[in-house]
């Protein structure tokens, strides 16, 4: 069999950054023209180890990959995040470690594959009969064993009360929602349950939640910690429905009225929402992320702290994900490639753009390791530590990345991508030259097909299996 083609870094470097190249090529690999000239690509700086950072975790809620103007968006403005970019580095081929909320969660937490676990089967948690085992190690448990405070503030989506909460995985304060979705202003969940926290207990606040968490985790970046490292998972729920920004309070007043009037998903706001709507919201999850990025600033910790910042899963009704196929709930590229910024003033230089493949898992087993914490021996990572890679400059091996949900099947080697959808079709896509996946190239590389089909089921064999629908 040939040799399986490699990931052209430098074509796709020479395509994004090259002065020759237009508009409509530089959004093709993520990024718009106007910032041509502010990015090169990623080297390490190579600078003698500092103390271990703070990390600030910052996840959005399906966020579409082209979403922010610095991935390409046309009409949605992020000067914050544009500017964490600028300071740090942006990945261009990053993902999710699933397709939707709860799964992606789980894998970020454990560091391993959703299927490990029974509640990484739920695609996502809408019950109470599944979570994350108080049991099972987490980023925050490790982190926590090596020295670090650790908080989340915002969105769990890994089980419910009595059972399953923050506090008993890790994390020593929590604030905020339990479920997969709330109503903005009355914190209403699913299934018409009030669902905002301090702990275990719940906590009145009737004001825009977004508003809140903002506060909250302000306040938590300029705490005095005492010289201890901490963790802070800032989980938000925008721009996730139902679609109401700040200040829509007719438009909130009118689903709570649904949701007690028992109507089933009534939360869903099917018929609600817009292209504008959806672009206040995530606006102004940009607006509170640069309030806590000018609080953490203030707080004199912003060298010594790596901010992260990405959705869990792909966009959904409302977002912009162009070129990509696919959203939120699919293992096209549009349903889990995420847009991803990493900043570290103390040991990363500004300015970068990566083209690396990654994905949740990854980023586990990195801040484990940047934070000098062991994962358990018992409860194997399925992430590679990008340490190496991010601070000394050593090379990526190539590596296979893996997906599994319900009805799909996908796996990414280098360049190319196996996929297999609901129609049950094995297709195989070379992403830098078809970001889109339109181009089946199973027919002219049957071996090739063939290897990365067994490379998925092999590692399938080794997860749990579905329950039975």
């Amino acid at each position: 069999m040939p040799a399986t083609p490699s990931y052209d870094r430098s074509a796709l470097s020479r395509r994004a950054f090259g002065g020759a190249v237009g508009a409509g090529a530089a959004a093709a690999v993520g990024l718009p023209a106007t910032a041509e000239a502010q990015e090169r690509p990623f080297r390490a700086a190579a600078r003698p180890g500092a103390k271990r950072p703070n990390i600030l975790f910052i996840l959005g809620d399906d966020l579409g990959w082209a979403d922010l103007s610095s991935y390409g968006s046309p009409h949605i403005k992020t000067p914050n995040l544009d500017r964490l970019a600028r300071q740090g580095v942006r990945f261009t081929d990053a993902y999710s470690g699933s397709a939707t909320c709860s799964p992606t969660r789980f894998s970020l937490y454990t560091g391993r594959f959703p299927g490990r676990t029974k509640g990484g089967l739920a695609e996502p948690i809408a019950d109470k009969s599944v979570g994350l085992e108080p049991t099972h190690p987490t980023l925050a448990s490790l982190l926590k064993d090596a020295g670090y405070a650790t908080a989340l503030i915002g969105k769990w989506h890994c089980g419910y009360l009595p059972d399953y909460s923050p506090t008993r995985s890790g994390w020593d304060e929590f604030f905020g929602n339990f479920g997969g979705a709330l109503e903005y202003y009355s914190k209403l969940g699913l299934g018409g349950e009030y669902d905002l926290y301090e702990g275990d207990a719940e906590y009145k606040d009737l004001r825009y939640y977004t508003r809140i968490l903002t506060e909250r985790a302000s306040e938590y970046v300029q705490r005095d910690h005492g010289g201890t490292p901490w963790l802070l998972n800032l989980n938000f729920t925008t721009p996730h429905w139902p679609w109401i920004a700040d200040g829509d309070k007719e438009e909130s007043a009118e689903i709570v009225r649904r949701i007690k009037a028992g109507e089933q998903g009534a939360l869903w706001h099917q018929d609600g929402g817009s292209v504008e709507k959806y672009t206040q919201m995530v606006q102004d999850l940009d607006r509170s992320v640069g309030e806590v990025l000018k609080a953490l600033k203030k707080s004199g910790q912003e060298r010594d702290t790596l901010v992260f910042f990405a959705s869990d899963n792909g966009g959904e009704r409302f977002s912009y994900n162009w070129p990509l196929s696919g959203n939120k709930s699919s293992l096209q590229e549009g349903g889990i490639r995420v847009p991803t910024i990493v900043r570290w003033p103390a040991r990363l230089d500004g300015g970068q753009v990566s083209h690396e493949p990654v994905f949740t898992p990854d980023w586990t087993a990195t801040l484990l390791e940047i934070g000098g914490a062991r994962p358990n021996p018992a409860y194997k990572l399925d992430g590679t530590s990008l340490a190496p890679y991010l601070l000394k400059g050593e090379e990526l091996a190539e590596r296979e990345l893996f997906w599994r949900v319900r009805g799909e099947r996908a796996l990414r080697r280098g360049a190319w991508k196996y996929y297999r959808g609901k129609g049950g079709k094995d297709q195989l896509f070379n992403l830098a030259a078809d970001q889109r996946e339109q181009a089946d190239r199973a027919p002219d590389e049957p071996k090739l097909l063939a290897e990365l089909k067994a490379a998925w089921e092999k590692t399938d064999k080794g997860l749990l299996p579905y329950p039975a629908a």
